[in-house]
C-alpha cells in the first residue's frame, strides 16, 4: 500500500502521465512522442527549407557554367588577338576541339591615325559574346 502512494504522488507531480481509473484501480500511461499536427508542421518546414535549398543551389551552379562559358571565350580571344597581332586580317570560324562549340569573328578596321589599325575579335558560344579590341601597327 505504502508502495502505491508513493506512486501515486510521484505521478501526480510528474505532468507526463495520464490516469485512467479502471476497476477501482489507477491506469497510469505516459504522455510522450508528437502529435501528428507537430509532424506535419515539421515536415513543411523542413519541405520549404529543401526546395529553396534546391532552387538556390541550381541558380548559382547556372552562374557558374555561365562564367566558366566567358572565361574560356576570353582566353581564346586573347589567343586569336595575340595571333592577329603580326598579321592582321578579317576571318571568322570555329576553335578546333574540345572547343568546338566557340565560333570567332574577326574584324580589322582603320583607325583616325595614320599607320595604326583596330583589331576586334568577337567570340560567341551561345547566347555568350566576348569582344576584345586592340590597336596594332600595320
Amino acid at each position: 500500500m505504502n508502495y502505491e502512494r508513493r506512486r501515486m504522488k510521484e505521478a501526480l507531480r510528474n505532468k507526463n502521465l495520464i490516469f485512467i481509473l479502471h476497476n477501482s484501480s489507477f491506469i497510469i500511461l505516459r504522455k510522450c512522442g508528437f502529435t501528428l499536427l507537430e509532424v506535419l508542421i515539421a515536415l513543411a518546414i523542413i519541405g520549404a527549407l529543401l526546395v529553396t535549398l534546391i532552387s538556390t543551389l541550381n541558380y548559382h551552379l547556372s552562374l557558374v557554367a555561365r562564367q566558366e562559358t566567358i572565361t574560356v571565350a576570353t582566353l581564346l580571344a586573347k589567343n586569336k588577338m595575340a595571333a592577329l597581332a603580326k598579321s592582321p586580317e578579317e576571318n571568322k570560324g570555329f576553335f578546333d576541339s574540345p572547343y568546338d562549340r566557340y565560333s570567332y569573328e574577326t574584324f580589322v578596321k582603320d583607325s583616325p591615325y595614320g599607320g595604326i589599325a583596330e583589331v576586334v575579335v568577337v567570340v560567341r558560344s551561345g547566347n555568350d559574346e566576348v569582344t576584345l579590341n586592340e590597336f596594332v601597327f600595320r
